[in-house]
């Protein structure tokens, strides 16, 4: 895929994967979703949903996660807050212009552009918090997040990403 195929399927699995509403029982059911679908892939991963005020609904951190997979998470947390789109979305936005996050205004300290966050969109009302997953390569951490947003929203038909 190209860089602009894969921007325009990022672009509409977030115009796709929009809640109608947004409670921390949402919040609960889709963060076991999200743990469910790393197990099921065998793999390891800290998870966290939050809300723009910085209240963390959910959290899990698998065993082999670290403190250095918290720091990621509010990276990632603080990008897609202040952007308001995925972080893999971000990343390959950049890679299609050639800009850094510096030159955009995200100092590599406090935001990170890596797969692996992504906004949680309420019809309507807009970005309301963000859905992190770290520890896995990104493009595995954005995907868990997509299959398991489909399975919570009940989305059949949602477009995924090949190749980075």
């Amino acid at each position: 895929m190209t860089v602009e195929e894969i921007i325009s399927v990022l672009a509409m699995q977030e115009e796709i994967l929009q809640f109608n509403h947004f409670t921390n029982e949402d919040a609960w059911a889709l963060g076991t979703l999200l743990v469910a679908e790393s197990k099921r892939l065998g793999v390891d991963t800290a998870v966290e949903i939050r809300l723009n005020n910085g209240y963390t609904v959910f959290k899990y951190a698998g065993n082999g996660t670290t403190l250095n997979n918290a720091v990621w998470m509010d990276k990632m947390f603080a990008a897609v807050r202040r952007m308001e789109k995925s972080t893999m979305l971000l990343y390959s936005e950049l890679k299609r212009s050639g800009e850094t996050m510096e030159e955009i205004g995200l100092d590599k300290e406090h935001y990170s552009c890596l797969g692996g966050g992504f906004p949680v969109r309420v019809e309507e009302v807009g970005v309301v918090g963000a859905i992190l997953v770290s520890n896995q390569s990104h493009f595995v951490n954005h995907d868990i997040i997509i299959k398991a947003l489909s399975r919570y929203l009940h989305v059949d038909e949602v477009p995924r990403i090949r190749a980075l």
